[in-house]
């Protein structure tokens, strides 16, 4: 598995506290985020990492911000990509499970680096279970192909 994970300068610190949390995991990561001290507006990392899910570079993103919100938004801009802003472990999981979510955002300045750890394993580890589920992510996409 690969995952691609970026940040603005609000998570540099979690960032790498959940990249080093995946690498003792065995998965690939794949870095695209700021360091501690640097500048990025976060619709920019988003689109960065939604590019590389949706283009088949990486097999989920992870977005951080100070909320997880503008990250969210950013990144479900990118066609196929189905972004989860959520801020506990339940969440994270269904958001595979249920809708197929692809990208997972979180606020670095609302969940500490335990529960964020905790959040990542629910949705890494969880899979899309499809049947009544896969009809309603195909309604997901097809709202976004009529644009």
């Amino acid at each position: 598995m690969k995952i691609v994970i970026g940040n603005d300068h609000a998570g540099p610190v979690l960032k790498t506290a959940i990249k080093e949390h995946l690498k003792d995991r065995g998965i690939d990561v794949l870095d695209l985020g700021v360091k501690v001290g640097e500048k990025i507006d976060y619709p920019k990392i988003a689109e960065a990492v939604a590019l590389k899910v949706a283009n088949k570079q990486a097999d989920l993103g992870i977005i951080i911000c100070g909320t997880g919100i503008g990250v969210s938004i950013s990144a479900n801009k990118v066609k196929g990509i189905r972004a989860a802003c959520v801020s506990e472990p339940y969440s994270a999981k269904l958001s595979r499970e249920h809708n197929d979510a692809n990208i997972l955002c979180f606020g670095a300045r609302v969940v500490g680096e335990e529960l964020a750890k905790m959040i990542v394993d629910e949705f890494i580890d969880a899979e899309f279970l499809g049947e009544r589920h896969k009809r309603r992510v195909q309604m997901i996409t097809d709202i976004e192909n009529k644009r």
